[in-house]
């Protein structure tokens, strides 16, 4: 079958070790959403992996396996997929863009998003992302002055929504400094939807709505309608600006060069026969802005609960930052912003015992043996990520949160003096063709508002750190983030 089959001591789903359930219900009334995925992690410890557990009468695989995860992501898209529900209902929310897309309309896509992703290109827009930073710095320093309690989670939500328009889009949205940003509070509905449907024993909502459904209706109606006009502003400012190159080329030998990734998609729609619509185009827009929202402003608010509560660690990456930033308030430059290692590492540390993804869902799309276990096509998938970022094979003392193991020194020190560390278990971004094609910008952000923050700010946690827990959205987000800032 493949590189990870077996051929010996075959076994059949219902042979798999499986928690209690019940009839027609399987396990669902065990797996309330907002907390599923720490069940699924706890069954893992009971039972082993693989097991098997019951969405109704469906069974779902689970498995913890770095090489396995590695070897199944290193074969897609032709041999698995993603789960399927993700893309029926991300379809259905006119969402199936890059992330969830199958097939051959993969492949295009992909390097149209890989090209405004590149790191030369957003080193030619680290100027934007520093003064989208610069306006956040100020917005915090505001909230400093009053004494106000700040919901971090919230401003790194608005903040990743500016960066991610004017990096793929050339609009700035400016929730920052705009209170009520109707697009902002929309967009936070889509992923917790798109769980409880994914979760769902039956999709209910194609029968009867309910006030949540109704509410969820009318913000993708009103998010779609402003997409539109993003598409047909943008259209007109290619339409002036290829006019205006004709009159000063008469010879017609120039074309418009797209100047972002929304420019890039309509030209290649507008294409003849380029087989692409505006639909498409429209869900690979709201992709970019939930994707770029939510994953690295979760990433970022984890790193705060550790550095929000451990003052000398604090004290330590703001003098890095500060050594990097001078006397400027945020990172000057894009040469000087590669040096700001650690502020990446305090985030990517928080991530592996708080990841974002706890897991990762497939699909074989043709029968596989896989561990002595035989798969049919489209058997579902769920591997798990976080026990094997806890595994002290892959990681010394794993519990301990430790930025300083992915520092560059660090990692070139002898096994014998640092220790376990395997990084092909830290599975944030994806592995294989489909990795993901934001995380170098990612990384960027990261060491953005992190030196930002510790080099102009005490920061404080102004709760508990017991009492913030992991709640899954989707992505697994903390239950909250409230912070009280000091002017350094």
């Amino acid at each position: 079958m493949n590189a990870a089959s077996i051929t010996t001591s075959l076994r059949e789903i219902d042979d798999l070790p499986s928690p209690r359930g019940l009839p027609l219900l399987g396990n669902l009334h065990q797996l309330p959403p907002a907390t599923h995925h720490l069940t699924l992690e706890r069954w893992a410890a009971e039972l082993g992996t693989p097991y098997a557990f019951r969405f109704g009468t469906t069974p779902v695989t689970v498995w913890n396996d770095i090489e396995l995860s590695h070897a199944v992501m290193r074969e897609r898209p032709h041999r698995y997929r993603r789960y399927a529900p993700i893309e029926n209902i991300l379809k259905e929310f006119g969402c199936n863009g890059l992330f969830s897309i199958e097939g051959a309309a993969w492949e295009p896509q992909r390097r149209l998003v890989m090209q405004a992703l590149s790191i030369p290109h957003i080193k030619a827009f680290y100027p934007t992302l520093a003064a989208i930073t610069e306006r956040l710095r100020r917005r915090w320093e505001a909230a400093a002055r009053e004494a106000r309690v700040v919901d971090m989670t919230d401003d790194l939500k608005r903040f990743t929504v500016d960066v991610t328009s004017a990096l793929a889009f050339g609009e700035d949205p400016n929730t920052l400094e705009n209170e009520r940003v109707l697009i902002q509070e929309q967009l936070a509905m889509l992923l917790p939807m798109l769980m409880a449907r994914v979760n769902a024993p039956f999709a209910y909502w194609h029968y009867v709505k309910f006030p949540r459904d109704r509410k969820f209706d009318q913000a993708l109606i009103d998010v779609h309608r402003h997409i539109r006009e993003l598409m047909a502003r943008a259209r007109a400012r290619m339409r002036e600006e290829a006019a205006a190159e004709a009159c000063a080329t008469p010879l017609g030998d120039t074309a418009h060069a797209p100047r972002n990734l929304l420019e890039a998609m309509l030209a290649l729609r507008d294409a003849p026969d380029s087989g692409i619509t505006d639909d498409e185009v429209a869900a690979n827009v709201l992709t970019m802005l939930v994707a770029g929202e939510e994953t690295t402003a979760t990433s970022i608010a984890w790193a705060l609960l550790f550095l929000g509560s451990d003052d000398a660690l604090q004290a330590r990456v703001a003098a890095s930052a500060r050594g990097v930033l001078g006397d400027s308030p945020v990172c000057p430059s894009y040469g000087a912003m590669r040096e700001l290692d650690l502020c990446e590492a305090v985030c990517t540390e928080a991530s592996r015992l708080h990841p974002v993804a706890p897991y990762l869902s497939f699909e074989p799309l043709e029968e596989v043996r896989l561990q002595g276990v035989r798969l049919p096509a489209g058997t579902k998938m769920f591997m798990l990520n976080r026990p094997a970022m806890m595994d002290p094979n892959n990681y010394a003392d794993p519990g301990h949160y430790d930025p300083d193991r992915w520092l560059h020194d660090h990692r070139h020190e002898s096994a014998s003096q640092r220790g376990a560390h395997e990084p092909r278990a830290y599975l944030q971004f994806g592995a294989g063709p489909r990795v993901c094609p934001g995380r170098h910008l990612a990384a960027v952000e990261m060491r953005l508002v992190v030196s930002m923050l510790t080099a102009n700010f005490t920061a404080r946690l102004a709760t508990n750190p017991a009492d913030i827990r992991e709640v899954c959205t989707f992505t697994a987000v903390p239950s909250a983030m409230p912070m009280r800032l000091a002017l350094r």
